[in-house]
Protein backbone atom coordinates (compact mmCIF):
# COMPACT_ATOMS: atom_id res chain seq x y z
CA UNK A 1 0.00 0.00 0.00
CA UNK A 2 1.89 3.33 -0.97
CA UNK A 3 1.16 6.07 2.42
CA UNK A 4 0.35 9.26 1.46
CA UNK A 5 3.85 11.55 1.16
CA UNK A 6 3.43 13.51 4.44
CA UNK A 7 2.47 10.13 6.37
CA UNK A 8 5.37 8.44 4.81
CA UNK A 9 7.76 11.39 5.40
CA UNK A 10 6.80 11.25 9.43
CA UNK A 11 7.55 7.60 9.63
CA UNK A 12 10.71 8.19 8.17
CA UNK A 13 11.72 11.21 10.56
CA UNK A 14 10.96 9.06 13.50
CA UNK A 15 13.19 5.91 12.39
CA UNK A 16 15.90 8.49 11.74
CA UNK A 17 15.60 9.78 15.34
CA UNK A 18 15.49 7.03 16.72
CA UNK A 19 18.46 5.54 14.46
CA UNK A 20 20.40 8.64 16.21
CA UNK A 21 19.90 8.07 19.55
CA UNK A 22 22.50 7.36 21.69
CA UNK A 23 22.51 4.85 24.54
CA UNK A 24 19.31 3.00 23.57
CA UNK A 25 17.94 -0.13 22.26
CA UNK A 26 14.68 -0.30 19.98
CA UNK A 27 12.83 -3.13 21.16
CA UNK A 28 9.95 -2.82 19.16
CA UNK A 29 8.78 -0.94 16.31
CA UNK A 30 5.40 -1.83 14.68
CA UNK A 31 3.50 0.67 12.41
CA UNK A 32 0.20 -0.62 11.71
CA UNK A 33 -0.68 1.10 8.50
CA UNK A 34 -4.62 0.76 8.27
CA UNK A 35 -5.19 3.31 5.22
CA UNK A 36 -2.52 5.03 2.55
CA UNK A 37 -3.58 8.36 5.28
CA UNK A 38 -4.17 6.93 8.62
CA UNK A 39 -1.61 4.66 10.70
CA UNK A 40 -0.63 3.23 14.53
CA UNK A 41 3.03 3.29 15.95
CA UNK A 42 4.12 1.44 18.41
CA UNK A 43 7.91 1.77 19.47
CA UNK A 44 9.61 0.64 23.29
CA UNK A 45 13.16 1.97 23.68
CA UNK A 46 15.33 0.76 26.40
CA UNK A 47 18.13 2.49 27.60
CA UNK A 48 21.56 1.68 29.18
CA UNK A 49 20.66 2.00 32.49
CA UNK A 50 17.15 -0.18 32.62
CA UNK A 51 15.10 3.38 31.77
CA UNK A 52 12.17 2.64 29.48
CA UNK A 53 10.03 4.88 26.77
CA UNK A 54 7.13 3.70 25.64
CA UNK A 55 5.78 5.90 22.31
CA UNK A 56 1.90 5.32 21.10
CA UNK A 57 0.67 7.06 18.50
CA UNK A 58 -2.40 7.02 16.16
CA UNK A 59 -1.82 9.48 12.96
CA UNK A 60 -3.91 10.28 10.00
CA UNK A 61 -3.53 12.71 7.14
CA UNK A 62 -6.24 15.38 7.05
CA UNK A 63 -6.34 18.17 4.36
CA UNK A 64 -2.73 17.44 3.62
CA UNK A 65 -1.28 17.71 6.84
CA UNK A 66 -0.48 15.17 9.77
CA UNK A 67 -3.29 15.00 12.56
CA UNK A 68 -2.80 12.96 16.20
CA UNK A 69 -5.73 11.26 16.45
CA UNK A 70 -4.39 9.58 20.01
CA UNK A 71 -0.77 9.80 21.41
CA UNK A 72 0.95 8.01 24.84
CA UNK A 73 4.96 8.82 25.55
CA UNK A 74 5.60 7.18 28.68
CA UNK A 75 8.77 7.01 30.19
CA UNK A 76 9.97 5.12 33.34
CA UNK A 77 12.72 4.91 35.41
CA UNK A 78 15.03 1.05 35.78
CA UNK A 79 12.50 0.98 39.03
CA UNK A 80 9.50 1.44 37.15
CA UNK A 81 9.12 4.59 38.49
CA UNK A 82 7.53 7.15 36.06
CA UNK A 83 9.54 9.67 35.06
CA UNK A 84 6.97 11.40 32.45
CA UNK A 85 4.25 10.45 30.59
CA UNK A 86 2.68 12.90 28.10
CA UNK A 87 -0.89 11.65 26.76
CA UNK A 88 -4.28 12.93 24.90
CA UNK A 89 -6.47 10.99 27.58
CA UNK A 90 -9.38 13.40 28.72
CA UNK A 91 -9.32 13.15 32.46
CA UNK A 92 -7.64 16.54 33.54
CA UNK A 93 -10.79 18.90 32.05
CA UNK A 94 -9.57 21.63 33.97
CA UNK A 95 -5.74 22.24 33.16
CA UNK A 96 -5.07 24.68 30.08
CA UNK A 97 -4.47 22.93 26.39
CA UNK A 98 -7.20 19.75 27.84
CA UNK A 99 -6.99 16.91 26.76
CA UNK A 100 -3.28 17.48 26.52
CA UNK A 101 -1.14 17.13 29.39
CA UNK A 102 2.06 15.81 31.30
CA UNK A 103 2.44 13.53 34.29
CA UNK A 104 5.32 13.99 36.60
CA UNK A 105 6.08 11.80 39.47
CA UNK A 106 4.19 13.91 41.74
CA UNK A 107 1.98 16.60 39.65
CA UNK A 108 0.20 16.93 36.74
CA UNK A 109 0.72 19.36 34.73
CA UNK A 110 -0.98 21.18 31.34
CA UNK A 111 1.83 20.31 28.50
CA UNK A 112 1.27 20.44 24.53
CA UNK A 113 1.77 17.18 22.80
CA UNK A 114 5.45 17.38 21.61
CA UNK A 115 7.29 16.03 19.07
CA UNK A 116 9.04 11.89 18.85
CA UNK A 117 12.05 13.86 18.60
CA UNK A 118 11.82 15.85 21.49
CA UNK A 119 10.23 13.14 23.75
CA UNK A 120 13.38 11.17 22.51
CA UNK A 121 15.63 13.95 23.89
CA UNK A 122 14.51 14.13 26.90
CA UNK A 123 14.57 10.53 27.67
CA UNK A 124 17.91 10.32 26.30
CA UNK A 125 18.69 13.81 28.35
CA UNK A 126 16.94 12.03 31.65
CA UNK A 127 18.80 8.50 31.57
CA UNK A 128 22.36 10.31 30.75
CA UNK A 129 21.84 12.44 33.83
CA UNK A 130 20.34 9.26 35.88
CA UNK A 131 18.17 11.85 37.03
CA UNK A 132 14.69 9.60 38.22
CA UNK A 133 13.23 12.99 39.68
CA UNK A 134 10.82 15.56 38.00
CA UNK A 135 11.53 17.10 34.04
CA UNK A 136 9.96 20.25 33.46
CA UNK A 137 7.37 20.07 31.11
Amino acid sequence: MKLHSRLERYLAGIGTALADLPGADVESYVEEVLTPIRANLRIRVRFADGQMLAINEAVVVIADALAHLDYRYHCQGPGDALLFRYDSTPHFPDLPGFPEHKHLPSAVVAAARPEVPQVLAEAARSAAEGDAGPLSP
